[in-house]
C-alpha cells in the first residue's frame, strides 16, 4: 500500500462499535493479568511455608515462561485458524480452573505440584495475546495501530494495577463480607481464589460483546483496508500462516529484540516483591507497606504512558516504522538500568527512608522504559507483519521469544542472586537487565540496516510447492535440533555433584541432599526412592531439554543465515 494512501472515512456507528469491542477485549485481557501477577505476591509465603529459596522461585517463573512461550507458537497458529475470540475464551476458562486449583487444593504443597501448575497456567495464559492481537488487527488500520496498541497496553495494565492493590489488601486485611470470612489475613491461597472471579465476569462480557472482525458486526468488508491481504475473512489455514510468517524477512529480528524485552520486563515485574523484602526490608507477607503497593501501582501506570508515547512517535513521526523508535528505547533502557546499578553500589538503596524512596523510584523508571518497547514490538509490529489474517501467528512467534528471553533471564538471575545478594544485594540483577537492554538495541539496529536493502526485504509469495518445501526443511531442522538437544543433555551428565532439595516429609519441611548431574543452567535431579523427587527429576529434565533446544535452535538459525550469505554470488 502506498505511503500516501488516504483511507476513506469510517461509516456511522463504526467507532462506537469498535470501542465496545475494544473495551470488552481489554477487560478480558486485563483479568488475564490478574491471574498472572497474583503469583508474585505469594512468593514470600511460599518461601516461609515450604522453604523455597530464591533459585526455586525463579525456577517456577522460568517454567511458567517456557510454557507460555511455547504455547504462543502453537496458539498463534490456532488463533489464525479458529479466530481470536474462541482462543481467548478457552484460555480464560482454563486459567480460572488452574487458579482455583492453586487456591483450594491441599495437594499443592511441593515444588513438583507448583511446577506442574505453573506449566499449565503458562500454557493456557498463552491463548490470550495472539487472540487479542488477531482481533485488533481486523479492527484497526496500520497508521492507528501504534497509538491504539499503546492505549490498549494501558488498558490491560489495569489488570496488573488491580492485582497490585487487591493482592496487598487480601494479605494485609483479609476479606470479610456480611460477617463471613472470604479471605484470611496473610493466607497466600486466597490470591488464587478471588482474582479468577473477575476473570469469569470478563469472559461473560467478552462472549456477548466481542466480534472477530467488523463484518461480523454488520459493517462492509472494506471498512478496514488491510495492506497485506484485503480479501474477505480473517481466517487462513495453519499451513499458510506457518510458512508465510516463519519465512518473513523481519519477524525474527523483532522476536530476538522482544526476548530482551521479556528478560527485563518479567524479571522486573515478578521479582519486585522479593526485591522489596530482601533489599528494602519490607514484610511482604501480611504487613505490606503502602509505598510498596503504590510503587507496584505506579509501575504499570508509567508503563502505559511509555507505551502511548512510543506508539504516537512511531505512528506520526516514523509513519508506522517501529524499529528506529525501538532501537533508541532499548539503549535508553540500558542506560537507566546501568545508572541504577551505580546508585546501588554507592549504598543509596536499602532499608532507610531515603534508600526506600530511591529503590522504589528506580523500579518505576525501569518499568517506563522497558514497557515502551513492549507494546511497540509485541503488539504493533505483529499486526503490521501479519495483517488481519496472520497477526495471530506473527504475535505468537514474536511474543513467544519474550517468554523464552524471560526464562533464560530467570535461569541467570536466580543462581546469581542466590550466590551474591547477601554481599552485593540486587546489584547483579541490574547488571543482567542492562545487558539485555543493549542486546535488544543491537537487534533493532540490525533490522534497520536490513530494511535499507530492498532485495533483503523481498517476501516470497505463498505457493503450495514453496510451502511443502519449507515445511520439509522445518521438519528436518526440528528433528535435528531435538536430537542435538538430547545429545547435549547426555554430555552434560559428566558434571556430578550434590544438590539440596527442600520438600515436605511427613508434613515437616526438610532439606535432602541428592546426587545431581548437569550444567548449572538446568539441573537434572536423580533419586531412586522418593516419589516426589522422581517428579522433580522428570520435570526439570524436560526444562533442560527446552532450554537446550531453544539455544541450539538459535545457533542453527544463525548458521543458516551465514550459509545463505556465503552462497550469494
Amino acid at each position: 500500500m502506498s505511503e500516501n494512501y488516504s483511507p476513506k472515512p469510517y461509516p456511522k456507528n463504526f467507532r462506537p462499535r469498535r470501542g465496545l469491542n475494544w473495551f470488552s477485549l481489554g477487560l478480558m485481557y486485563a483479568t488475564y493479568y490478574m491471574c498472572r501477577y497474583n503469583f508474585r505476591f505469594a512468593t514470600p509465603g511460599l518461601r516461609e511455608e515450604f522453604g523455597f529459596n530464591f533459585n526455586d522461585i525463579t525456577d517456577l517463573f522460568s517454567i511458567w515462561a517456557l510454557a507460555y512461550g511455547t504455547g504462543q507458537l502453537i496458539n498463534g497458529l490456532l488463533a489464525d485458524r479458529i479466530g481470536g475470540k474462541k482462543c481467548m475464551l478457552f484460555g480464560a476458562v482454563a486459567t480460572i480452573c488452574i487458579n482455583f486449583t492453586l487456591g483450594f487444593s491441599p495437594l499443592v504443597s511441593t515444588f513438583t505440584s507448583f511446577a506442574l501448575l505453573s506449566l499449565l497456567n503458562g500454557y493456557f495464559q498463552s491463548f490470550g495475546a495472539p487472540g487479542m492481537i488477531k482481533i485488533n488487527a481486523a479492527w484497526f488500520r496500520r497508521t492507528e495501530r501504534g497509538i491504539f496498541a499503546g492505549i490498549f497496553g494501558g488498558m490491560i495494565q489495569l489488570g496488573q494495577m488491580a492485582i497490585s492493590k487487591l493482592g496487598p489488601f487480601i494479605l494485609n486485611s483479609g476479606v470479610i463480607i456480611g460477617g463471613v470470612v472470604m479471605a484470611q489475613k496473610g493466607d497466600w491461597r486466597y490470591l488464587f481464589i478471588i482474582p479468577p472471579i473477575f476473570t469469569s465476569v470478563a469472559a461473560v462480557i467478552m462472549f456477548f460483546c466481542v466480534k472477530d472482525e467488523p463484518e461480523q458486526a454488520g459493517f462492509a468488508n472494506d471498512v478496514i483496508m488491510d495492506e497485506l491481504d484485503d480479501s474477505e475473512g480473517v481466517q487462513v489455514s495453519i499451513k499458510e500462516s506457518l510458512v508465510t510468517i516463519f519465512s518473513h524477512p523481519v519477524v525474527w529480528f523483532y522476536a530476538c529484540a522482544y526476548a530482551c524485552t521479556g528478560a527485563v520486563r518479567h524479571s522486573l515485574d515478578q521479582l519486585a516483591i522479593l526485591y522489596f523484602e530482601d533489599q528494602l526490608g519490607f514484610n511482604m507477607q501480611s504487613e505490606i507497606p503502602a509505598i510498596a503497593s503504590n510503587t507496584l501501582l505506579l509501575m504499570p501506570l508509567v508503563a502505559f504512558l511509555g507505551s502511548l508515547c512510543s506508539g504516537f512517535v512511531s505512528d506520526k513521526l516514523f509513519k508506522g516504522h517501529r524499529s528506529p523508535v525501538a532501537a533508541f528505547l532499548y539503549f535508553f533502557e540500558a542506560f537507566v538500568i546501568s545508572l541504577s546499578a551505580v546508585i546501588l553500589t554507592r549504598g543509596l538503596v536499602g532499608p532507610t527512608t531515603s534508600g526506600i524512596w530511591i529503590g522504589c523510584i528506580i523500579l518505576i523508571c525501569i518499568a517506563a522504559t522497558v514497557n515502551s518497547t513492549h507494546s511497540l514490538v509485541g503488539a504493533a509490529a505483529p499486526m503490521d507483519i501479519g495483517g488481519k489474517k496472520m497477526a495471530g501467528t506473527a504475535a505468537g512467534v514474536i511474543d513467544s521469544f519474550q517468554y523464552f528471553g524471560a526464562a533464560i533471564a530467570f535461569q541467570i538471575v536466580g543462581p546469581t542472586l542466590e550466590a551474591t545478594k547477601d554481599d552485593y544485594g540486587y546489584l547483579f540483577w541490574y547488571v543482567i537487565m542492562a545487558a539485555f537492554g543493549v542486546l535488544g538495541g543491537i537487534a533493532m539496529l540490525m533490522l534497520i540496516f536490513k530494511m535499507r536493502k530492498p532485495a533483503a526485504m523481498k517476501i516470497t509469495p505463498y505457493t503450495e510447492s514453496y510451502a511443502n518445501s519449507f515445511i520439509r526443511k522445518l521438519a528436518f531442522a526440528g528433528v535435528a535440533v531435538s536430537l542435538l538437544a538430547i545429545i547435549s543433555c547426555s554430555f552434560s551428565y559428566r558434571y556430578q555433584g550434590s544438590t539440596t532439595i527442600r520438600t515436605l516429609v511427613d508434613g515437616e519441611k526438610t532439606k535432602i541432599e541428592i546426587p545431581s548431574r548437569g550444567f548449572p543452567i538446568a539441573w537434572y535431579y536423580q533419586s531412586e526412592t522418593d516419589p516426589d523427587l522422581q517428579g522433580v527429576r522428570a520435570f526439570l529434565f524436560a526444562k533442560n531439554l527446552f532450554i537446550y533446544t531453544f539455544l541450539i535452535g538459535v545457533f542453527v538459525s544463525i548458521g543458516d543465515n551465514v550459509r545463505r550469505k556465503l552462497a550469494k554470488p
